[in-house]
């Protein structure tokens, strides 16, 4: 519709025109019909506008304009037909006022809605503009009140949701107070466990120093009781002489003497003597296995000189060796043929006999050396010795850095032989199984020892980490009869699992915690039958033959059949680092009550040719009812090759489980109490 198309209605309805007549002059009228002009002008332009934005298919931009302040150019009143509005808006909220209804105000907007009615009823012209804007409000008050119906059933559960949420977090403010003080408590009493463990390592380091002190006192008075019997033996030989002397010159004084005298004081010398006598017997046979420490010191220096000697004649036989194979192949070249004369088993040895027990450690240890020498002569074991001189290489040859060589092994060229003894070895297998120890308490998913040692030699020694490991696995090779050298050669080679050692070590750790805490006295020794006593307590499952085992064992190595046993001098180990004969049985019982046990489920498990985790968890119950879950999860991890939260509903050999739990430290579940 175009602008100049559109027929304006008059502002004013023909009915209110005579409210419109007035009495005043010409020129009121004038002033009216130029304001009326005006109004018309602004009313098209508006029109206009509102036609574009309504008929256009395109949401146009809302736009709010200030009205124009119009100009009053004289008093202008209402139309009778607004008056009649106002009056009947005015008479209808009066009248809802007075009531006391709660729609109140849907009340007053339907009042105000028939009033725009009646007004759009008498604009015919602007009826569809206005009748579109009242649809719209309509239809957007309706769409309203649905969604506050549909709000309101929410009100009161918002409130309930409300109260739930306040509930639980005062609910949950009151546990985490409870929990608060829980851990409170457990930290004081982990505090006061940590002050009592300290009291108690500062009672064992007095006990320790008091211990030395003793030794050194005992040791004194030994060397003191030592010299005061051999003055004491000087004495009596003197005494003797000088009696026989005297007693030839002073036959007539002692004839002249009163007998009674004498005889009371050859009684007193009697006694005297039969004393002297008996702590001249008490100290040969107490003393008789005692060195003296200068003497101990002579021989020490002396060994260390011989083995100097021996390095140095080592080096000398090998040159003259490399000189007398020269000149053999020279004397070859040069006559052919020779004569023999003699015999070598004309020969007699007039010369003394050589230690050969020196040559242990080039032969691989004491037992090997006597195997080799054993009903051997001198040449013979001359030729043993330079036979395996020779075949024992300076250098080793690096397997390369294939993944089918070991991690510690990948090296590559010559390596340094650096001939480790026995002592030496045990030294280095102990260092590494303190730091493995460490290591795992360190990390949650512990390496292998095969990487471990690979990291710990470069580690210790650097550039020379290879020489170590070849050195050491070739010295390992050689003293594989030594328990600990076996068994950690087993460990690395994936033989017998990491955590037998790791049991041993608990073991002989828990019997040494019971026998301290049976030592009331603290004097480092038990009674006969204080020891048995915390032996059954150590060991509840042992029988009593094993327990007489090993007190019997107790008693042969320390040589005592006394009443007291010093379970401290158990704890000792010889001149090669290892335990000795008690320490011994204790960890080849343990051995046996493994295999004992794992012969027990392999009974338990008889006609079964697979076993998956569920059947081994009631085999494990069946044969050992105290045994606590997480050794049993331990148990059934180690079986099955897994992580114990991994643990699936897989099936494997019956001999390969079992084959896995033998060689793992899996014990039986003491008795609970």
């Amino acid at each position: 519709m175009a602008v100049k198309d559109l027929q304006l209605p008059p502002l004013l309805h023909s009915r209110s025109s005579s409210q419109f007549e007035s009495n005043d002059d010409n020129n009121r009228g004038l002033q009216r019909h130029i304001a009326n002009k005006m109004s018309r002008a602004k009313l098209i332009k508006q029109t206009k506008e509102k036609e574009k934005s309504y008929f256009s298919s395109e949401p146009a931009e809302v736009t709010f304009q200030k009205p124009r302040q119009i100009r009053n150019y004289g008093s202008l009143a209402k139309p009778r037909f607004l008056e009649q509005l106002e009056c009947l808006l005015k008479r209808e909220l009066e009248v809802l006022d007075n009531t006391q209804d709660s729609k109140v105000q849907e009340l007053r907007l339907q009042v105000y809605q028939e009033v725009f009615g009646h007004l759009i009823e008498e604009f015919k012209t602007y009826k569809p503009i206005l009748s579109a804007i009242k649809k719209e409000y309509d239809i957007t008050l309706a769409h309203l009140r649905d969604q506050i119906r549909d709000l309101l059933p929410l009100r009161p559960k918002l409130v309930l949701v409300s109260e739930q949420c306040d509930k639980k977090i005062l609910e949950m403010r009151v546990q985490e107070r409870e929990e608060v003080r829980a851990l409170k408590q457990e930290c004081r009493h982990l505090q006061s466990v940590i002050e009592s463990m300290r009291s108690q390592q500062s009672a064992l380091q007095i006990q320790v120093d008091h211990l030395k002190e003793d030794l050194a006192t005992q040791y004194q008075l030994y060397r003191d009781e030592r010299d005061a019997r051999k003055l004491l033996i000087t004495r009596i030989s003197t005494m003797q002489s000088t009696q026989d002397a005297e007693h030839d010159d002073n036959n007539e004084e002692d004839e002249s003497e009163d007998p009674v005298v004498v005889k009371m004081a050859l009684q007193v010398c009697r006694e005297d003597l039969t004393k002297a006598q008996i702590e001249l017997n008490r100290l040969q046979a107490e003393y008789s296995d005692v060195v003296p420490r200068r003497d101990w010191d002579n021989l020490n220096h002396l060994h260390e000189e011989t083995l100097m000697k021996l390095e140095t004649l080592q080096t000398d036989f090998n040159q003259v060796k490399s000189e007398y194979d020269t000149l053999l192949e020279v004397h070859q070249k040069s006559a052919p043929t020779t004569q023999q004369h003699g015999s070598d088993s004309q020969h007699i040895a007039t010369t003394p006999r050589p230690n050969w027990e020196q040559c242990s450690d080039i032969l691989g240890g004491t037992e090997r050396c006597k195997e080799l020498f054993e009903g051997q002569s001198s040449q013979k074991r001359l030729e043993i010795l330079m036979k395996e001189i020779n075949s024992q290489n300076q250098f080793f040859t690096g397997l390369g850095t294939s993944s089918d060589v070991p991690i510690y092994l990948r090296y590559e060229g010559k390596l340094k032989n650096l001939k480790l003894k026995k002592a030496d070895v045990i030294k280095v297998i102990k260092e590494i199984w303190r730091n493995k120890m460490a290591d795992n308490e360190k990390n949650d998913d512990p390496r292998d020892l095969q990487t471990f040692l690979h990291s710990y030699l470069v580690e210790q020694y650097k550039d020379k980490a290879g020489e170590w490991a070849y050195s050491l696995m070739e010295s390992v090779q050689n003293n594989l009869k030594d328990d600990l050298i076996c068994l950690f050669n087993d460990v690395l080679t994936g033989k017998v699992d990491e955590s037998i050692y790791h049991g041993q070590t608990q073991l002989l750790s828990h019997l040494l915690k019971v026998l301290i805490q049976s030592d009331i006295t603290q004097c480092g020794s038990l009674t006969v039958s204080e020891f048995s006593e915390a032996l059954r307590k150590a060991f509840p499952l042992k029988s009593d033959q094993d327990i007489e085992e090993l007190l019997a064992a107790a008693q042969t190595e320390l040589e005592s059949s006394g009443v007291r046993i010093s379970y401290q001098t158990l704890y000792t180990e010889d001149t090669d680092g290892q335990h000795k004969e008690f320490l011994s049985l204790v960890k080849k019982q343990a051995t046996a009550e493994r295999l004992q046990y794992i012969s027990e489920l392999r009974a338990q498990l008889e006609g079964k040719g697979e076993v998956d985790a569920e059947q081994l968890w009631v085999a494990f119950k069946t044969i050992d009812p105290s045994l606590e879950p997480e050794n049993l999860e331990w148990n059934l991890s180690v079986a099955f090759q897994t992580k114990e939260s991994e643990l699936q509903a897989q099936a494997l050999e019956k001999e390969v489980v079992l084959q896995r739990l033998s060689v793992a430290h899996v014990k039986r579940a003491g008795p609970k109490g």
